[in-house]
C-alpha cells in the first residue's frame, strides 16, 4: 500500500500568492511591501527629504520601500530584532515605553511623517481581533500625538468591524483630511484596510481649518 505524500499547505498557499512572489523576486522582505507602493502611488502623502518613524516595522520591507524614496531619517521601531537596511536606523522595544520614545526623539528630532502597519497575532475570531487592532491603532494614535509634527501625515492600517469608525473618527478630529484606501494587493476576504490622514493638527492654529476632511 503506498504511503500518502505529505502537502506542504504554506508552501503551496505562498507559491499561489502573486504578490508574495512579485515581493520576494524584487528583493523585498514581504508582501507588505508591494502594498506600501500601492499605497504611496495612490497617496503621495510624503516628501524626498521627510523624516519618516515606522511603527512596528518588522521584518522591514516598509522600510525598504521608503529608503527607496525618501532620503530622510527612517526609524523603524519593533518587539523584534530587525535584519539591518543601509541607512535606516532600528529600535527594539515598545513604541510606547517612554524609553524607546526618549531614543526615537534622539534619532529623529522632527518627525514628518508616521507609519505604522502593525497588527496584532490574528486569532481568527474577528470581533476579537478587530478589537484588539483598534487598541494598536489608539496606541499608535499616543505617538503621533507625542512625535509627530504639526501639518505631519500618518499612514496606519486598521480593520473593519463595528469599532472602527470610532477610531476613524478619532483620528478625523487630529488631521485636517482623512481618508481610507483598500490596496488592490489586499487578501480576498480580509478586512484589512489603510487610514490616510494629512496635515497633522497638533497644537497649532493656522489658516488650513477650513479645508475639506476627507471621508471614506
Amino acid at each position: 500500500m503506498c504511503k500518502k505524500k505529505k502537502i506542504n499547505i504554506m508552501g503551496s498557499q505562498w507559491s499561489r500568492d502573486k504578490t508574495y512572489l512579485k515581493a520576494k523576486q524584487e528583493g523585498y522582505r514581504s508582501r507588505a511591501a508591494i502594498k506600501l507602493i500601492e499605497i504611496l502611488k495612490k497617496n503621495p502623502v510624503f516628501y524626498p527629504d521627510d523624516n519618516i518613524l515606522d511603527l512596528g516595522a518588522a521584518p522591514g520591507s516598509w522600510l525598504q520601500v521608503l529608503k527607496e524614496q525618501i532620503n530622510g531619517i527612517l526609524v523603524g521601531v519593533d518587539l523584534n530584532p530587525i535584519t539591518p537596511i543601509q541607512g535606516v536606523e532600528f529600535i527594539v522595544g515598545d513604541f510606547t515605553d517612554v524609553r524607546v520614545i526618549n531614543i526615537i526623539k534622539e534619532k529623529m528630532p522632527l518627525v514628518n511623517g508616521i507609519v505604522c502597519d502593525a497588527s496584532p497575532k490574528l486569532s481568527g475570531q474577528r470581533s476579537y481581533d478587530q478589537a484588539r487592532a483598534i487598541e494598536l491603532n489608539l496606541k499608535a494614535m499616543d505617538i503621533v500625538e507625542v512625535l509627530l509634527k504639526p501639518g505631519g501625515n500618518l499612514i496606519m492600517k486598521s480593520f473593519q468591524g463595528e469599532d472602527f469608525n470610532w477610531i476613524y473618527n478619532i483620528i478625523k478630529k487630529r488631521f485636517y483630511s482623512v481618508k481610507t484606501f483598500k490596496p488592490k494587493t489586499t487578501r480576498k476576504g480580509s478586512t484589512e484596510i489603510y487610514i490616510i490622514a494629512r496635515n497633522f493638527i497638533g497644537d497649532r492654529e493656522d489658516d488650513r481649518k477650513g479645508e475639506n476632511n476627507g471621508s471614506t
